[in-house]
């Protein structure tokens, strides 16, 4: 008798309960980087080889001589994680073979030290999905600031003092650099709404060619909250416009998750310490806090993010956080 191969997509969806990380990693608690990991393993399936870059990811996950990685996995530098990835997904090619290479990195290594590496991957074509576990700092090493860095927010290196309000510069626009390659597919995504990262996982393995995915991963630490509010944190962020929920194929924006009953900014900011200074009772504040909102309304507009009309996968009707796998659709 004949054995039937089922196909790989099929394989991945039969697999829900699968982690590539296994329990027992030393993130902190509440780690949104962790989180998004897990969820993002999960929806990828075991068949695949993981590039990591160095930092809170890989640190927490690697103490020798222990790993909490269930899925291939090599540690890469700081800045080369795309080109690693593009020598693993090349060798498998040459072998035949169908894993897709997913390559792992915070923000320090893809908005700033490790860009140049992944505009090459992309502009080369390789098949590899590259996600970016977006905790908007230098983590790892101290809370410095990065590229992605929101304007305001206090860090190690952009103290909020008498004479600055934390971070003078706007956060780099990672995505529309990523859409100026008319790469096949790209989007953002965040640790409130599994369903919604679950689905764009699926949707990149299945992509022949390179494809980006932005994480929004709250850092309890570095942002000043307590790990149990990490996936309200990250709500809050959608909520409010400041972190737009978009996908884009070859550069054009193709889906969005409509904001139901936006959130002022405040209610965000304030959860955070990182962004305390702006809620003082000084005018430079208040400029800050007002700048900050016509960024959100800006985002809204820009993506058309407004919701007509109660949808069952706008930010209220989509899903939350619950156990197992197998419950995010």
């Amino acid at each position: 008798m004949t054995a039937v191969p089922i196909p790989l997509s099929d394989l991945r969806r039969r697999q829900p309960r699968f982690t590539g990380i296994s329990p027992g990693h030393r993130a902190c608690q509440g780690c949104g980087e962790l989180l998004a990991a897990r969820l993002v393993t999960e929806a990828a399936g075991p068949d695949v080889v993981v590039a990591n870059a160095t930092g809170c990811l890989e640190v927490t996950t690697t103490n020798w001589p222990d790993s909490a990685w269930r899925v291939p996995w090599i540690h890469s530098l700081f800045e080369n994680t795309a080109a690693v990835a593009s020598g693993i997904e090349a060798a498998l090619k040459a072998q035949s073979r169908s894993s897709k290479v997913l390559a792992f990195a915070g923000d320090g290594g893809t908005f700033d030290i490790g860009f140049q590496a992944l505009s090459g991957m992309i502009e080369r074509g390789h098949n590899v999905l590259y996600v970016c576990y977006d905790n908007e700092a230098y983590m790892n090493t101290g809370v410095q600031r990065s590229g992605s860095t929101p304007v305001g927010a206090a860090t190690t290196t952009s103290p909020a003092g008498k004479e600055r309000l934390g971070k003078r510069h706007l956060k780099k626009d990672i995505l529309s650099i990523i859409a100026a390659h008319y790469m096949p597919y790209a989007a953002t995504a965040t640790v409130a709404y599994p369903a919604d990262l679950r689905h764009k996982v699926r949707r990149a393995i299945e992509v022949e060619g390179p494809t980006f995915l932005l994480v929004h991963s709250p850092c309890p630490q570095g942002w000043g909250h307590d790990g149990s509010r990490t996936v309200e944190v990250a709500r809050l962020g959608v909520q409010s416009g400041l972190v737009p929920l978009i996908e884009l194929e070859r550069g054009a924006v193709t889906g969005v998750m409509p904001i139901r009953e936006p959130r002022p900014v405040a209610d965000y900011l304030k959860a955070q310490a990182r962004f305390r200074h702006l809620f003082a009772d000084s005018a430079e504040a208040a400029r800050e806090l007002q700048h900050l909102q016509a960024l959100a309304e800006h985002n809204i507009e820009r993506y058309g993010l407004s919701a007509p009309g109660p949808e069952a996968h706008d930010s209220e009707g989509a899903d939350t956080v619950r156990r197992g796998g197998n419950q995010w659709a």
